[in-house]
């Protein structure tokens, strides 16, 4: 079973690969985007870098909007004009989460994107981070990777 995030956004604001990575970098993230990642050219897996660890990533897929919420006016009301998603889609790992976490922290900050975990209630940008930091830390404590939570973005050293 795969879980699904969605990013509703204007299709001339998908950003290329280079914009998405500059986006990554400038929160503050150690996440690098598949260097061969080209929008709407890419569909299915896509790997990611995480903190130096090689291992995570997430399939992601490319359709109108309209395809996505149907007749439903509630969820169209929801995203507003936005008329293209990209639904990233994983195994339910805390690494391959974090990578669309912060891929969707990255499209709402700055390229205007709505998102939603599986059409649930819309995210924020404080409930991405928290996200976020819940998934570095699922991960300390499996010992998945090295990252303790005051070295997170927006974390004050301890």
């Amino acid at each position: 079973m795969f879980d699904t995030q969605f990013a509703f956004i204007d299709k001339d604001r998908v950003p290329t690969r280079k914009q998405l990575q500059k986006s990554i970098n400038a929160l503050g993230y150690d996440m690098q985007l598949d260097p061969g990642y080209t929008p709407f050219d890419d569909e299915g897996f896509s790997p990611c870098v995480l903190n130096g660890e090689t291992g995570a990533g997430f399939a992601l897929y490319y359709e109108k909007s309209s395809d996505v919420f149907g007749e439903d006016i509630e969820f169209r009301n929801m995203i507003g004009n936005k008329n293209f998603c990209l639904s990233f889609c994983w195994s339910g790992s805390s690494r391959d989460r974090a990578c669309v976490l912060i891929i969707s922290l990255a499209l709402t900050k700055d390229f205007g994107a709505v998102t939603t975990y599986e059409g649930q209630e819309l995210d924020t940008i404080d409930s991405l981070k928290n996200g976020i930091e819940a998934c570095f830390n699922e991960m300390n404590a499996r010992n998945l990777v090295t990252c303790r939570p005051e070295s997170l973005p927006g974390q004050a050293p301890g």
